[in-house]
């Protein structure tokens, strides 16, 4: 953890680039606050990196299945184990409890460190549906067009509202002082997209689903995957400038990069392949909890039934037709061993983790230099506020907040779901920016060098643009957490990894589950492959 003093009238920083130091100047009257920076995993990701040393193991721990690693993919395959009846399953967090779904909190006050909503599963997602009701979270009719579920978790009005040109508007596709000509090119993209969510290839299976792996393998559609949308696009004489904003926004807002990198299929997958609807809400519905996704983690892990242990893995190899993991703890800097023997193990982990950590990973038809996908940073924070900052009259404050022509994300509010008559004294503002306008290497190094000011200046773009200098004295305090590894990036041509798809379809003792093996970071994917890995380890 990074912890340094962020002072009233700051001064000018090095060389963190033009866009953060004219945020700082732009913070001006800033009073006193203490930016904790957080860099989940970074210090035993280095220890793995730089292949230290690392003692001999003070313990053994035997299990029958070990699933290594603590994220949705996890949890979902030690979820399934139990409710198939094996009742010896051990699982290891991983550097962070929970990995992108983590949360944290200010006292009573819950904020997400990761993703923050999970929109309502369509009847093609039976394996979230399955959870979700063994969970309470739907309460009726799982498996019918349209479940009912809990009413506290969905999302109430008003859900998302977009600063355009000065003032607020409902919703995040800009409309408000948008050309006739423009929104006439929105209503195609929309048209389009609806005839889309129904199309079938010649295989008879829908062109875009969730999970993808049910996604119709037809060629004619699977070339979408050797252009980037923006090349789709312009071939489909999409050119209006509000929606290719808003089309990038969306890129940026799910893989981490925008139209002119994201595979074509990846962007229309995701305006096409979603639309589950509920009894008890409107269609495209979404799930949300104040701390994000670790209530349901931690909701999930709790009906596992597995051992839970603390530590990385460090090394994961085939003994004899067995598994055995060397784990890992890191107190005061200096590392603790512990051995895991099992029959089957699960790794729950993303790539570039397994990729150093699985024993000759090439073996299982998986090349590093080739295999490989990109990953896209991320930069969450959360601001304890005090008190609300002061509203422009035209929409009122929503769940989900966004500034056009930023490179930040918006902002969500933990206390959205709070439904008493008066507002509570103090709230989280959680800000989320994917440093998607630079190479992900430069990104990734950029995080590691930039100063907390620096940070906290980028990560407050579209706080100051929204509130001007009045944000500043309703915050209390800032937590940021960097992701340098937060997603895998749909690039083109990621449909058609052969890597990826040989970890897929492993079947020995060693098994894989995680969205990486989709090419795109969601909960439904994650699960998808969790719930695979556990069946895998049931034979």
């Amino acid at each position: 953890m990074q912890r340094r003093s962020f002072l009233r009238w700051t001064a000018a920083l090095g060389a963190g680039g033009a866009a953060a130091a004219a945020g700082i100047a732009a913070y001006g009257r800033w009073r006193e606050i203490k930016p904790d920076v957080h860099h989940p995993g970074r210090a035993e990701g280095h220890y793995l990196r730089d292949r230290q040393a690392l003692p001999p193991p003070s313990s053994v721990i035997d299990a029958d299945v070990a699933v290594l690693g603590s994220g949705i993919a996890g949890l979902t395959a030690a979820w399934k184990l139990h409710r198939e009846g094996v009742g010896d399953v051990l699982m290891v967090d991983g550097p962070e409890p929970f990995g992108n779904a983590a949360g944290g909190a200010h006292g009573a006050l819950a904020y997400p460190t990761g993703a923050h909503y999970l929109p309502i599963p369509p009847q093609e997602c039976l394996h979230v549906r399955h959870l979700l009701y063994d969970l309470g979270i739907i309460t009726r009719d799982p498996y019918g067009p349209r479940p009912q579920y809990d009413e506290k978790l969905i999302l109430h009005a008003p859900h998302e509202r977009l600063l355009y040109g000065g003032k607020w508007q409902e919703g995040i596709a800009p409309r408000d002082g948008v050309p006739a000509a423009e929104l006439a090119e929105h209503a195609r993209f929309n048209a389009e997209m609806e005839k889309l969510h129904a199309m079938r290839g010649a295989d008879r299976l829908k062109v875009f689903t969730l999970p993808a792996a049910h996604a119709s393998n037809d060629p004619a559609w699977r070339r979408l995957d050797s252009i980037t949308f923006k090349a789709w696009l312009e071939q489909n004489s999409y050119r209006a400038p509000t929606l290719l904003w808003y089309l990038d926004y969306c890129c940026r807002d799910d893989y981490g990069i925008g139209i002119d990198r994201v595979s074509a299929w990846a962007g229309l997958h995701y305006f096409c392949a979603r639309g589950g609807e509920a009894s008890n809400a409107e269609g495209g519905a979404w799930l949300t909890w104040p701390g994000g996704l670790q209530p349901l983690a931690e909701q999930l892990a709790k009906r596992t039934g597995a051992r839970r242990m603390a530590g990385t893995v460090a090394s994961v190899k085939e003994v004899n037709g067995r598994v055995e993991a060397l784990c890992f703890t890191l107190e005061a800097g200096k590392p603790r061993t512990y051995l895991v023997r099992a029959r089957k193990a699960i790794c729950a982990m993303p790539l570039f983790v397994a990729s150093r950590v699985v024993d000759n990973i090439a073996q299982y038809g998986f090349d590093p230099a080739r295999h490989m996908p990109a990953y896209a940073p991320w930069l969450v924070t959360n601001f304890l506020l005090d008190r609300f900052p002061e509203e422009l009259p035209e929409a009122p404050l929503s769940w989900d907040n966004v500034v056009h022509g930023t490179k930040g994300l918006g902002y969500v509010v933990s206390t959205h779901q709070d439904i008493r008559r008066q507002p509570p004294a103090q709230t989280v503002f959680t800000s989320y920016v994917a440093l998607s306008d630079r190479d992900p290497v430069e990104a990734r190094k950029w995080l590691q060098t930039a100063s907390a000011e620096e940070l906290l200046a980028l990560a407050a773009t579209d706080l100051r643009a929204a509130y001007g200098s009045a944000f500043d004295g309703c915050v209390q305090r800032a937590d940021i957490t960097l992701r340098a590894h937060a997603m895998a990036a749909p690039l083109p041509g990621f449909l058609s990894n052969a890597g990826i798809q040989a970890l897929r379809d492993a079947h020995g003792p060693i098994l894989f589950a995680h969205s990486d093996l989709s090419g795109f970071s969601v909960f439904e994917e994650a699960s998808w492959w969790g719930w695979q890995a556990a069946r895998n380890a049931l034979a």
